[in-house]
């Protein structure tokens, strides 16, 4: 069985995105995707969702 997991990044930088991305590949799940989400007034986006996946036996 395959367990989801979806991470939110509010504060947008390579930095936090890498803390975030090793910490959970550290426990174990595996890195999956990364979404944006924008802001209509800027060319910086807003939050980040990090997906990551890992297959348990139940």
């Amino acid at each position: 069985m395959t367990k989801y997991k979806v991470v939110e990044i509010s504060t947008v930088t390579d930095e936090e995105i890498e803390k975030a991305v090793n910490s959970w590949v550290e426990q174990g799940w595996s890195f999956d995707g990364l979404n944006f989400a924008m802001r209509d007034s800027s060319k910086r986006p807003a939050m980040a969702f990090i997906f990551f996946t890992k297959e348990s036996s139940g």
